[in-house]
């Protein structure tokens, strides 16, 4: 086990938001930072630029679309420190921009960024040492989408009872019904990315309702938040932020105090809850 005990993981951290989310991690967290990449060649010239700037990242190798590369991460957390202190989920796509099919669209985003997202939070969530922090980087996209979507959809993904599974099978639908092209039908937007980032708030919303009793104990918190818009390769290059002030939401939400109890299951922009 690693002398140092205490451990960050940050998800898609070869670039972007997430590098700049390692690199604020690398200079305030008091532990270890791993930096994950799905391509490792990217991923170890992130660390060697950090590296560069007198910060020591480690590296792993994480592709979130593959269920067998999130289990070797988790085993190595297991194995190298004994759990996990802070979990940032930033890995992502966006391809409302590509030249393909609407579903495939739909179900290659939702593939990604929910359903490999939820596998993350599934595998590593057992992990979670006292007091640890879970960020999962959401977008406002999801309040447009939450907003075009019809009064009955509303209503479900705001319901206090809504459980994970009702959750993905929301999900699954909205796959399933852009391919049959009947979403609109069924009230939902045409916002791939929005739809799935919704998903990602809903289910930071359902995993701190449903936190057991030690983990409520441990003061375990679970958030969702929005960087803004910012500009990156992954957009294009359409923003008003930089990556650094993109990080600073999630990095608050990584380093809430040990005795903090909120915020819990909430969405956030620029450190403050929003109400949807």
């Amino acid at each position: 086990m690693s002398s140092c005990s205490r451990v960050a993981v940050v998800t898609g951290a070869n670039k972007g938001i997430g590098l700049a989310i390692a690199r604020e991690l690398c200079r305030q967290f008091s532990g270890d930072v791993v930096l994950t990449a799905r391509d490792v060649a990217r991923g170890q010239a992130a660390v060697q630029q950090l590296q560069a700037e007198g910060l020591s990242p480690r590296f792993h190798q994480l592709d979130i679309d593959d269920l067998q590369s999130i289990r070797a991460l988790r085993d190595f957390l297991r194995k190298e420190y004994g759990g996990l202190n802070v979990l940032v989920n930033n890995a992502g796509i966006l391809r409302d921009f590509d030249p393909i099919p609407f579903d495939v669209k739909a179900e290659l985003t939702l593939k990604t960024n929910f359903f490999a997202t939820r596998n993350v939070c599934n595998e590593l969530l057992p992990l979670m040492k006292p007091h640890g922090r879970v960020v999962n980087i959401s977008s406002l996209q999801c309040l447009r989408a939450f907003e075009n979507c019809s009064e009955d959809l509303q209503e479900k993904f705001r319901s206090e009872t809504l459980t994970e599974a009702d959750l993905v099978d929301l999900m699954k639908k909205f796959v399933e019904d852009t391919k049959n092209e009947v979403h609109e039908r069924e009230g939902w937007p045409n916002l791939p990315y929005g739809v799935s980032k919704l998903g990602v708030t809903v289910l930071s919303r359902i995993l701190a309702r449903h936190l057991d009793e030690k983990r409520k104990a441990d003061r375990i918190l679970i958030n969702a938040c929005c960087p803004g818009r910012v500009k990156t390769d992954m957009n294009k290059e359409f923003g008003t932020r930089t990556v650094e002030e993109g990080a600073e939401t999630p990095v608050y939400l990584a380093l809430l105090p040990p005795d903090a109890t909120e915020p819990q299951g909430q969405l956030l922009r620029d450190k403050v809850v929003q109400n949807w």
